[in-house]
């Protein structure tokens, strides 16, 4: 965590530099970092369950996603009567698809302090509803795996219908401002970065505590020997339930920062591909490790900005060939990796 605290430190002062002076960061490279750190704060929740749970879940863009739309409903009441058709209660999509009245979904959402109990709430009580009913059933390994899966998928493609009241393919875009400060502004940029590090902070501490505790060690044994977990006594059910919905809250927090830095959010955002990529992050970083969640994320997401400009035609090749390559011969990842040589100086 030394390194967060560094960055959120460094960074903005790096960046208040004039322009053209040495060591300037512009505000362009400071959003993009602060868009890691959220996708890097994902990766740290699905390390929570399958690195230290046994869960192997392919959905967890779906909270992710979800997070990120209480978070787009919010910014586009924030809008008013400054969207194209001017409508002070009806955002623009609504105007253009003849809606003559606001959905009771979207009641409330003009206020923060709802959307922030929203962000933690609608992933959770999801996560909670999926959860209580795979894991009573005893669903487990690729089974489960492909029920997550399933579950974005169908997120996804009901998110897509106009009727759902929630953008249609465009989504939810053309933000103003975030609690009266408009999201052009530079300082405003600033904020969210450290916004987004303090949350990742946050969301370390948080899986830390958990994974060293009592109910931590717990979850490791059910990991590693279930059946035997079970008959030993450990409510393995609930214990699953109770991390799998904590991990949803970390996800949707996360999704709900990344929006504002982002300007936009869409259907697209729940697509299966996501939740497989975030796993491939960990498993490059270093599954059970939490740091090398962080690592991994923050790695491959700027190897994904630069190579897609550079070489958009071999990205996937790269990312496909650096899991097998990590895969085969650095099972723990690249945290494995420094953990080796700090044991050996």
């Amino acid at each position: 965590m030394g390194g967060l605290l560094l960055a959120l430190v460094l960074v903005p002062v790096l960046n208040s530099l004039p322009e053209g002076s040495l060591g300037h960061m512009p505000t362009y490279t400071l959003s993009l970092l602060g868009k890691y750190l959220t996708l890097a704060m994902l990766a740290v929740a699905v390390d929570l369950v399958w690195g230290f749970l046994g869960i192997l879940t392919l959905g967890h863009a779906a909270f992710f996603a979800l997070g990120g739309y209480v978070m787009g409903m919010y910014l586009m009441r924030q809008i008013g009567d400054r969207g194209v058709y001017g409508d002070p209660l009806l955002p623009d999509f609504m105007v253009f698809l003849d809606w003559d009245a606001l959905p009771w979904f979207w009641v409330g959402f003009d206020q923060f302090w709802f959307a922030a109990l929203m962000i933690l709430l609608v992933p959770g009580v999801i996560a909670f509803v999926f959860g209580a009913l795979a894991f009573r059933s005893r669903v487990s390994g690729v089974y489960l795996s492909i029920i997550t899966q399933a579950l974005t998928y169908a997120l996804m493609l009901a998110f897509f219908r106009n009727e759902m009241g929630f953008g249609g393919n465009n989504g939810l875009t053309d933000f103003k401002e975030l609690l009266g400060f408009s999201l052009q502004a530079d300082a405003t940029k600033v904020g969210l970065f450290m916004a987004s590090v303090i949350a990742l902070i946050g969301a370390l501490w948080i899986s830390k505590s958990v994974v060293t505790s009592r109910a931590g060690r717990a979850c490791v044994a059910i990991r590693d020997a279930e059946s035997r977990s079970r008959f030993a006594g450990f409510r393995v059910e609930r214990i699953k339930l109770w991390v799998f919905v904590l991990s949803a809250c970390i996800a949707g927090v996360a999704g709900a920062l990344y929006v504002p830095q982002v300007g936009i959010i869409n259907p697209g955002e729940f697509s299966p591909i996501n939740s497989i990529e975030v796993v491939v992050w960990v498993a490059i970083g270093g599954r059970a490790t939490l740091f090398g969640a962080v690592i991994g994320a923050l790695a491959i997401n700027y190897a994904k900005s630069y190579l897609t400009v550079e070489f958009p035609e071999v990205w996937l090749f790269v990312l496909g060939a650096l899991f097998v390559l990590v895969t085969l011969f650095l099972p723990k990842g690249v945290a494995g990796l420094i953990t080796r040589k700090e044991s050996n100086t």
